[in-house]
This record gives structure tokens, sequence and C-alpha cells, in this order.
């Protein structure tokens, strides 16, 4: 089995490739000690080509394979493609398009929530995968054989049930369905976040503006931090020390080493002293600048309980429809609907999701529907 190492040879075989409708990717890469993911790897297959490009070959140009990336004429297959599609827009500046989600599309057919590659080959195709090569490290050359065919199989029998998909999503009438999901999964604010929002992926716990504009600001130094230096956010400081900063808010690095959070001595290099400036900044923000916290919603009397109705209604539905629960709504989609009802800003009250739940479950908390157990079985029924 032969690795791509040209320009050439990936030239060569994008052209073979782009003469299909449809390509399956995959891509192997390492991130454990950086930032960014390290590409190895990229895996490809149409109906009468496959392609292995080895991607750390020394002067090879990727410009070829972000031109497919970008050829509307041709559908991109992934599975579980958030990380593929993160590696691809910081390497090459764009987002695949357009794109097809064999995970997504399973969930929407009805194969369970977040069902696995390997999972899915043997429901549609009967076979078993090797995986005895999953924890390869794909920056070692050479790679074996064995770890070759590991990898191509990745997306030889993506194809296959790329087509048992679309066929049943154009057979249950649900393709627009997995089209609005990857509307979402192709946005580029998906993966262009802003250093300034980082602050947004952590959990909030904090009761004061002074907390919270902290937060916000040592946030913010710890993504640019982790790009510049291409390392993991919490080998730059760790989410807990975030917290603590934001609490305790040290202005010098005596306060600064004083935290249980702070390595012995941290606090006395280059890096604490950017810190420290950056929490002083936030500090002598004007009261008036100061961000506010959101407020905390009550949820009024008898929330709970709509909410253990809303969680059988979804569970109903879903089993009706043959679709994954999990795609239609979460547990905090649930909550929100039992507390706000149509002003819950939620996804299971748009789109696809409110045609299957959202209107029943407004129907159910406004009275107008209930749940009825009858001959061993619940059902939804209108009520007068």
């Amino acid at each position: 089995m032969k690795l791509i190492t040209t320009t050439q040879g990936l030239e060569e075989a994008v052209s073979a490739l782009s003469k299909s409708d449809f390509v399956t990717i995959d891509t192997e890469f390492i991130r454990e000690t950086t930032f960014w993911p390290e590409l190895c790897l990229i895996q490809m297959a149409s109906p009468d080509h496959t392609a292995l490009v080895d991607a750390l070959a020394p002067d090879l140009d990727l410009k070829p394979f972000f031109a497919l990336m970008a050829d509307e004429k041709v559908m991109k297959v992934f599975h579980a493609a958030r990380q593929d599609i993160e590696i691809i827009f910081h390497l090459g500046d764009l987002i695949p398009h357009p794109v097809f989600d064999t995970q997504v599309a399973a969930m929407v057919c009805g194969f369970g929530d977040a069902i696995s590659y390997d999972q899915l080959v043997h429901r549609v195709t009967g076979a078993h995968l090797d995986k005895s090569s999953r924890f390869t490290d794909w920056r070692r050359r050479p790679l074996s054989e064995k770890q070759l065919e590991y990898a191509l199989a990745d997306v030889t029998y993506l194809r296959d049930i790329y087509l048992h998909l679309k066929a049943e999503l154009e057979k249950e009438g649900r393709a627009d369905w997995v089209n609005e999901e990857m509307n979402i999964l192709t946005a580029r604010e998906t993966y262009d976040l802003h250093p300034d929002d980082a602050w947004k992926r952590l959990k909030s716990r904090l009761r004061k503006p002074p907390e919270l504009a902290v937060m916000r600001a040592v946030a913010a130094w710890r993504e640019r931090e982790a790009r510049e230096r291409n390392v993991p956010r919490g080998r730059v400081i760790k989410d807990d020390t975030i917290y603590e900063i934001a609490q305790q808010q040290p202005t010098d690095a005596e306060a600064l080493g004083r935290l249980r959070t702070i390595p012995k001595g941290w606090e006395r290099s280059g890096q604490a002293a950017g810190l420290i400036a950056v929490v002083n900044e936030a500090l002598s923000m004007p009261k008036d600048q100061m961000p506010r916290l959101p407020k905390q919603s009550h949820s009024p009397e008898g929330a709970g309980a709509a909410a253990d109705l809303l969680k059988v209604l979804l569970k109903l539905v879903t089993e009706e429809y043959g679709v994954a629960a999990k795609i239609v709504a979460n547990s905090d989609d649930i909550d929100k609907i039992a507390a706000q009802g149509e002003k819950a800003e939620v996804a299971a009250l748009h789109g696809w999701r409110r045609e299957v739940f959202g209107e029943k479950a407004l129907k159910l908390i406004s009275g107008e529907i209930g749940i009825k157990f009858e001959n061993r079985r619940i059902t939804a029924v209108e009520l007068d």
C-alpha cells in the first residue's frame, strides 16, 4: 500500500477522486502536547479510487487537497467531522463544503446517540474492524502495512455507510434534517473562536462583576498564550487556576504565589508578569463598564414536574420517529422549555426538531395534550 508523499502524487489523486460525486475523508493526527492538532495522515476514497497522503512528507504542498475540500461539486463525507474540519480550517483557512457527517445522519436514522464508526460499520455492512492499531503514534515513520490498512478502512467502509444512510434519509424524507445540522457544522464561527470569547468555555461560578471581568481577561490571555506557544490550554494554566485568580484577584507576584493552584516559584516568571498585568487591567475597568453577571432564572412552580413529563414525551416521539433523543433535545433544553415555554432559546423549538418534538412539548406544558398509559403503552393524547 503506497503513501502519497509528493505534491504531484497528491494532484493526481485529487484529479481522480474529484470525478466522483462524493469522497469519504478521515485524518489521523496528534494533539496531546500541542494546541493545534498535528496532521499526520489523510485518507480519502471515492467509489473507484483510494488515497493515503503522508501529511508529514517534506515539501508536500496540501493545496490540491484544500482545493478538493472547497469543490462544491463533490460531497465530502466524514464520520464525526468536527475535529477533521477543525484541522482543515486551521491549515487551509477554509471550511469543507458541502459536507455529510455519517454520525449525525446515523442519529437521525435511529442508530442511537453518537454511534462509533466501528459499530456503524458492523451494523450497516456486517464487517468487524481490526482496532489493534487505534493507538498508533501517527508521527512515526515508516508506518506498517497493518497501520495503513487500518487507516484506509476508516474511509473505504464509509462509502457503503454514506450510500446506505443517504438512501434511508431520502426514503424517510429527512435529508433536510441533516442539511440543517450541516449548516451549523460548516459555519465558520464554529471553529473561529476569538480569544475574548474563550471564557464561554468555562463554567462560571462567580458572583460579582469584578470576578467575571478577571475571569474573562485571564481566559483570553491563556487562549493567546496557548495559541502562540502551540501548547494545550492546561499547560499554560488550568481552569481551576482561572477560577481562583478571578476570586482572589492577585495584583502582584507575592499575592499570586499564595494561590494554592499556582506552582511554587511560577509567580516570578515572565508569564506570571503578563498574567498579573492582565488582572490589574481588568480590575481598573470603570464600574459601569464591568461585565454583568447573567441573571439567575428561577423556575416557576411545577417546572420540575413538567420537565419530567417532557422527558417522557421526548422518549415517546423519538421512538415513534426512530431518531436518537440526544440529537432532538438535551436535559438543558427540557428544563428551559419547562420553565420558559415558547420563550426558551433552544434548538428543540426550531427547524425539524420543533416539528418532531417542540410543538408537542409546548402543547404538553400548556395542557393541550396529555400523557396516557393504556394497555402497557404510553401515548400522547389531545385534551379537551
